[in-house]
Formats: C-alpha cells, structure tokens, sequence
C-alpha cells in the first residue's frame, strides 16, 4: 500500500468520525443526554464536612450511591454522613483525612488519583471529577495563588482524560468542573461587577448542575454559561479588549472586599 494511499485513508477516516462527531454534538444540544445510574456506585466526596461536599453527598445519597466521605474536620463529616444516612444512603462510610497530607491519604484508605486510576483501568470503569473554578480558566488579579493550584487542577484532569482516552479506556470518565464564586462562605465579601451574567451562585444550584453533568458523562461544566461564551471570546479577542471586557465585568474590583471565611471559635 502506497503512502498517498494510506495518507488519503487516513484523512477519510478522519472527516467521517469528526463528522460524526460534529453530528452527536448537534443532537445532545437539542436533546437531553440520557443519564447514567450510580445506584450501587461508590463515590468518595474529599471535603464532605461543609459546604458542595456535603450537598453533594446528600445529593448522590438520594441517587442510591455507597458514600466514602473524607474531611479534616470529624465533626462535620460525621454529621455529613448522619445527614446521608437520614436522606437515604444505604451505606456510608466516613473518614477523618487531611487530603492535603500524601502521607495521610494513604493512611486512610490509600486512594488518591494516582491509586485509583490501575483499579479504574484494570476494570476500565469509574469517574473522575475535578471541582476547579472559573480561576482555572483566566487568572484574576489578588488571586495568583488560588488560580495557580486551580490552573493545575484542571490541567491534571484535562491529562488524565486524554490518557485514559488515548488508551482507550472508554469506560473511564472524567468531569472538570469550573464554577465563578459559590456563596459558602469561602469568598465572603467578593462581588461581580455584572450580577447578570456572572451572578455568585446559590451552592444548590452548582450541585445539582454538577450531578447532572456527571449523570451526563459531561466533560466541562462552567457555572454559569456566560463562562462558555467568555472562554470563546478570549481565543481570538485582542488582549487589550479582553482587558477593557474584564474592567467591565468588575473582575479589577472582584476581590477588594474580600473578607475570607470566617473560622468556627
């Protein structure tokens, strides 16, 4: 076989997958995706003590989940999982674990991303989900250090789909998710200059969108939508412009209040 004709098979096999691809995109935007069961499934929720973690598990509790709950905080995650028990999980299972201590996730049960994925791959099921934020998307000045661990998450999520994909892992998924500011406290005293169209967002909310994207096996989930558009408008937008958009949207003026959360005496 020559190689204009391998090139030239190639280049078929090429446009009718990307058309098909093009062709499934156009569908689901019309049409709902179906959604997967995790009735059964295991899903461990790191930070389950407060805050999306705990709305989360009582979230996948009412969907029939087994829940692994890690936090720092036992109080907390013990009422956590009080709180899944009474929603109706069937089984709970919580944890006391700094999950920014290597040494005492492992302690704990001895999973990590770098622990699961062989499981994962050796059964070639599960889902990975990374909560990064709209700080992982653009960097917002008096944040540098917040948008530089969010720019990496979503940079090793991003990764490690791309290599289950190209080991064609199809039954691994992965979920990057990038909300603006949630209104736990976390970012008390932060604003938006346009509540419009970057609203601090209700953590119900946020929750629900991320179940869904997960049930959805939805790669990226920006919260809200008006993040999709801005993403699209940075790819050819003139710096300068971007810049002036930013100015008009209060992201100059976003963290001059800030105040922190506020810690339990």
């Amino acid at each position: 076989m020559s190689s204009h004709w391998r090139s030239g098979k190639k280049l078929l096999v090429f446009l009718a997958k990307s058309l098909l691809a093009l062709l499934e995109a156009a569908i689901f935007a019309l049409l709902p995706k179906p959604r997967k069961s995790v009735v059964g499934e295991v899903v461990l929720i790191t930070g389950a003590g407060r805050g999306l973690g705990r709305l989360l598990a009582l979230r996948f509790a009412r969907l029939g989940s087994v829940l692994v709950l890690w936090d720092v905080n036992k109080e907390g995650n013990e009422e956590t999982s009080k709180m899944a028990w009474e929603a109706g999980a069937t089984r709970v299972h919580a944890y006391t674990c700094d999950c920014s201590q290597r040494e005492e996730v492992y302690r704990v049960a001895d999973q990590t991303y770098k622990a699961f994925l062989p499981a994962m791959i050796a059964n070639d099921h599960g889902h990975l989900v990374c909560i990064s934020s709209s700080a992982g998307l653009v960097g917002v000045n008096g944040l540098a250090d917040y948008c530089a661990s969010k720019f990496a998450a979503f940079g090793f999520a991003e990764s490690v789909f791309i290599e289950t994909f190209a080991q064609k892992q199809k039954g691994i998924k992965t979920t990057i998710v990038c909300p603006f500011f949630i209104n736990t406290g976390m970012f008390e005293g932060c604003t938006t200059g346009c509540p419009s169209l970057l609203p601090i967002l209700d953590p119900e909310y946020v929750v629900r969108k991320i179940v869904d994207a997960i049930l959805q096996e939805q790669l990226y989930l920006y919260i809200p939508k008006f993040l999709y558009f801005i993403m699209f408008l940075r790819s050819f937008l003139p710096v300068k412009m971007g810049l002036l958009l930013a100015d008009y949207l209060g992201v100059f003026l976003a963290m001059d209040g800030f105040k922190g959360q506020k810690k339990k005496q």
